[in-house]
């Protein structure tokens, strides 16, 4: 399994995810598979294209899957 790191941020934007991934070429080929059902966040479709997605989450997507982790430490 792949894991992709927030980097510091709170949380991305599904659709943004599958596209930081290269699982898609554009936002609006993500946001189509989102719509058509095709993508999973914790073994559930999701069909929210700007669903927040936050560490601790898995995403699944034509049989690729992905944990969400943070690494980095927000400042104070």
């Amino acid at each position: 399994m792949e894991t992709f790191d927030l980097e510091g941020h709170d949380w991305v934007a599904l659709h943004n995810l599958l596209k930081l991934q290269g699982w898609c070429d554009s936002g609006g080929m993500a946001k189509q598979a989102i719509a058509n059902g095709e993508v999973k966040v914790d073994d559930q479709v999701e069909t929210r294209k700007r669903c927040k997605i936050t560490a601790g989450k898995t995403i699944a997507y034509a049989g690729q899957v992905v944990s969400v982790i943070s690494l980095v430490e927000k400042p104070d």
